[in-house]
């Protein structure tokens, strides 16, 4: 009898570790600190939530404390972001057991809002003197690098010190005054049957919208002004970089002639039988077709570079095609097999070639949004 009740207290006992033990053993150790307080709020009497507490909560905390103390060591300014993801999940631990009453009862959380505290005052001051050394760089790269670091003060303590202030000073020492050129045309246009319409107004349409849909000299969405030359001279602005638009290929070549035919045919109703049911017959044309089509080309190259330090700044080629084609026809046969579309094409009498100033302006166009883009990104923080 005896044998059977030490084996009976053995079970029980064995039974217990083995529960605790299960939880001890989770990979997850907040989740699953977090899952015994949540079950405890359940059943305020579960024996194993109960037993594995304790143990869990010692666990949990020892981690994030033997973590803290490594990020102490850090020379790198990004240590407190990983301090202070420590101490909140310390934090957010105690909070869970301090609100609930039974688990409240079983651990003594240890608050670590004083910690916090401190830790958000020290990043914030660090923060801070990192900003205004790179401020005495004098450059924009830096003045970006500063503006950054004011701004991260800032989110550590609201409003620390006057990192507002200084963010404002670093934003406008990187301001940089932009003039663009009308696009020079570099390229050998051969076929002289196009003209030369159009090439003023595409000229001044690259260079003039670019000024305005950047902004110009109000420009606010970005750290820099916009000039023409001429705005530029008149304002008595020096530029620190300049935007060179060259075209370096314009292929505009003279239309493909292309001549093919297509039979069309069209049951036709001509009349009724003895009987009145309707007989009909097939009709037959021919359509004589002239198609005539080209693909024009150009290729249009960005340069920008740093006056002061003739430093290129960025450069790329944007190319684009436009292509364009009509038909004319005439027709053999009997009109009556003809379709609405079929007509469209006879009484299309003359092709609709579009000048020169139509093909530039619509290439110039496409290309357009790839250049603003371009010089949006480069003067953009």
């Amino acid at each position: 009898m005896k044998k059977i009740l030490y084996l009976i207290i053995a079970i029980v006992i064995l039974t217990g570790c083995k529960t605790s033990r299960d939880y001890l053993l989770r990979s997850d150790e907040d989740k699953t600190l977090y899952d015994i307080v949540k079950k405890l709020n359940k059943r305020t009497n579960d024996e194993e939530a109960t037993k594995a507490l304790p143990e869990v909560y010692t666990q949990v905390r020892q981690r994030h404390l033997k973590n803290i103390n490594s990020y102490n060591s850090y020379n790198d300014i990004s240590k407190w972001d990983k301090l202070i993801s420590e101490y909140n999940s310390l934090q957010n631990i105690y909070n869970a057991i301090d609100n609930s009453v039974y688990a409240g009862r079983l651990v003594t959380a240890v608050s670590y809002q004083d910690e916090i505290s401190a830790v958000k005052m020290a990043a914030a001051e660090d923060y801070y003197r990192l900003g205004e050394s790179y401020l005495d760089n004098n450059s924009r790269e830096y003045a970006k690098k500063a503006y950054n670091a004011f701004k991260k003060a800032g989110t550590w303590v609201r409003d620390y010190k006057n990192s507002k202030q200084k963010m404002d000073e670093a934003y406008n020492s990187s301001i940089v005054n932009v003039m663009i050129n009308p696009v020079q045309d570099n390229s050998f246009f051969f076929n002289t049957g196009w003209g030369n319409a159009g090439y003023n107004y595409s000229n001044a349409y690259f260079q003039q919208n670019l000024v305005l849909d950047l902004g110009g000299k109000y420009a606010s969405r970005y750290p820099a002004r916009f000039y023409t030359e001429w705005e530029a001279r008149r304002d008595n602005v020096q530029p620190d970089w300049v935007i060179d638009l060259t075209l370096r290929n314009i292929d505009v070549p003279r239309p493909l002639v292309y001549n093919y035919s297509r039979n069309v045919s069209k049951k036709i109703e001509i009349g009724s039988d003895t009987s009145g049911k309707p007989v009909y017959k097939n009709v037959y044309a021919t359509l004589n077709i002239q198609r005539q089509s080209f693909n024009a080309r150009a290729q249009l190259d960005v340069n920008i570079v740093e006056i002061a330090t003739r430093r290129n700044i960025a450069y790329n080629s944007y190319n684009d095609t436009y292509s364009w084609q009509d038909e004319v026809a005439t027709y053999t046969g009997d009109r009556r097999a003809l379709s609405n579309n079929d007509w469209a094409l006879i009484n299309n009498n003359n092709f609709n070639l579009p000048g020169r100033d139509d093909i530039l302006n619509r290439l110039y166009r496409n290309i357009y949004p790839q250049v603003k883009t371009r010089i949006s990104n480069e003067v953009d923080w």
